[in-house]
């Protein structure tokens, strides 16, 4: 008679993220309790998605990343489909989502498309902390970027807004980087490539590539990017849906009639 090997696993579900206990919750080996007492949310989420508390340096970067992504008032397109589902009479969690699945190539893709640009080039490099050689390296992998691209005449992830010629975000996430010390070599070879697109192009980062380069310096996998993205700009999603409710008409109209051509195939 044949054995047979298959083998159930009495444990289904593994995790390293928290433990549940009888009146206890640890979280990345930190008691709830003492969390709850001790950080900030943005604290608490990089603790969540890195497996360690922040330093007072680290920490105050990413809750500066959260809040650039806050909300770019109802120019983006996850922020109207929110509103028109919303207006439908559909519940909160179901707008949300509609949000959610807004995002894409077009939308909110353009972070973790400079991340890997970022994180690929800066890894091709032998860093050797002597800051004028690695200047140097990275002065000339900004270069090689914009002959990359530029010359080629496409677009570098994480440059230009449709309808800033300075994105603010950008430009103060990046003041407040300096300001703080936390210039990375990610952060040296977004600065490199904008200095010459901006001469050349007059185009400067968006609030995508300083954060992809924050992040990078930070540490995060660039498949971590549009997840932050997401936790930074949820609760402005949020507030769009309740000023919805709030304030306009139900059953928003996309058009009218008068605004539909129809055409012959």
């Amino acid at each position: 008679m044949q054995e047979n090997n298959f083998r159930v696993n009495p444990h289904r579900l593994k995790t390293a993220i928290t433990r549940v206990e009888t009146d206890k919750i640890v979280t990345r080996g930190y008691n709830q309790k003492d969390l709850i007492e001790k950080i900030r949310y943005s604290d608490m989420v990089f603790l969540l998605l890195k497996g360690r508390l922040p330093s007072p340096k680290e920490g105050k970067m990413f809750n500066h990343v959260l809040v650039s992504f806050c909300d770019h008032g109802v120019t983006p397109p996850s922020t109207q489909t929110a509103r028109l589902v919303a207006s439908s009479g559909s519940p909160m969690n179901s707008a949300v989502a509609g949000a959610l699945m807004s995002f894409g190539h077009k939308h909110a893709g353009a972070i973790e498309k400079a991340m890997d640009l970022y994180q690929s080039k800066i890894n091709s490099l032998y860093l050797t902390e002597d800051s004028d050689i690695d200047n140097r390296q990275i002065a000339s992998l900004a270069i090689d970027i914009y002959n990359e691209y530029i010359l080629e005449d496409k677009k570098i992830p994480g440059f230009g807004h449709r309808y800033h010629n300075v994105d603010p975000r950008a430009d103060k996430l990046m003041e407040l980087a300096i300001k703080q010390g936390f210039i990375g070599p990610h952060i040296k070879l977004a600065l490199a490539v904008e200095d010459l697109i901006n001469q050349k192009k007059q185009i400067c980062l968006n609030v995508d590539g300083a954060n992809a380069a924050i992040l990078s310096d930070l540490g995060f996998t660039p498949d971590l990017g549009l997840g932050v993205f997401i936790i930074g700009r949820v609760p402005g999603i949020i507030a769009h849906i309740h000023e919805e409710n709030m304030e306009e008409e139900e059953f928003r109209r996309f058009c009218d009639l008068d605004d539909i051509v129809y055409v012959k195939r």
